[in-house]
């Protein structure tokens, strides 16, 4: 059994304005070999809107999220961006559009290279030409919006603490001024306050700049803090989606119960 198919957005969402999703994977399946990772998912992102995909390790998140940032392609069903196959898009133009922050900083990033330097490479690759005045705004702009002093520019990831590292890896992927963010279990390498202070920064980037967010997480009480809509991951399906307090409230598929259950509560 399903859950709750909820697929208007609210009223509330000042960002999301034509109705068109931004982002919409349409029977979407991903095949490997003899093993279906991901099969039959259909769901929308709207603009300035946080979906959280919650399942446990081995659910398909992962291929999901690799998927949303055309680092795979689907076996078969369609990915649509604002409506258009993204096939139509280069993969440079999508990027521009769709950028990632992944679980681990450190495997992403060069240990030998500065904050300044990361940033700037992640516009060049994507032939972003902005002049030496133009690229330090920006490179201020973006670490001032995830809570990072500009000062930190010229320090080297080892430098920084781990909740420092991953502010850096949302704000080299802020540097394109993408409209959707793939973040990646991107609490996992945190302790408990730093993951409610990187979750509070999800919030205020879609409040305060209407970026849409697919949060990929095993945590569903995190998915629960975060997010507007909620789709729950089990052995490569998507058993239940719709408005997160909905889904929770109803919790009609049994893995849905369980994760409900696994989270920790205090008396």
């Amino acid at each position: 059994m399903t859950g709750p198919q909820i697929d208007e957005v609210t009223a509330s969402n000042p960002f999301s304005d034509s109705g068109t999703p931004l982002l919409e994977f349409a029977g979407v399946s991903r095949v490997f070999g003899s093993v279906t990772a991901v099969k039959d998912v259909s769901f929308q992102i709207a603009p300035g809107q946080i979906v959280a995909l919650v399942g446990e390790s081995g659910s398909g998140k992962t291929t999901l999220a690799r998927l949303a940032m055309r680092l795979l392609l689907p076996t078969s069903g369609e990915i649509r961006l604002e409506g258009e196959p993204v096939g139509k898009h280069s993969q440079r133009a999508y990027w521009r559009t769709v950028q990632a922050a992944f679980q681990d900083p450190s495997a992403s990033f060069n240990q030998f290279y500065t904050v300044r330097r990361l940033l700037r490479t992640s516009l060049g690759v994507l032939d972003q030409k902005l002049s030496r005045d133009e690229l330090e705004t920006r490179m201020a702009e973006a670490l001032t919006q995830v809570g990072i002093p500009p000062a930190m520019l010229d320090k080297r990831p080892h430098e920084l603490s781990g909740g420092q590292r991953q502010r850096v890896m949302i704000a080299r992927a802020l540097m394109l001024r993408p409209r959707l963010l793939v973040a990646d279990e991107p609490t996992s390498m945190l302790d408990a306050s730093l993951r409610v202070s990187l979750l509070n920064l999800l919030r205020d980037l879609r409040d305060q700049q209407g970026l849409s967010i697919l949060l990929i997480t095993h945590d569903l009480g995190q998915a629960y803090y975060v997010s507007d809509r909620l789709l729950v991951m089990y052995r490569g399906e998507l058993v239940e989606q719709g408005e997160t307090e909905a889904v929770v409230a109803e919790r009609r598929h049994p893995y849905t119960q369980q994760l409900l259950a696994d989270v920790p509560k205090l008396h």
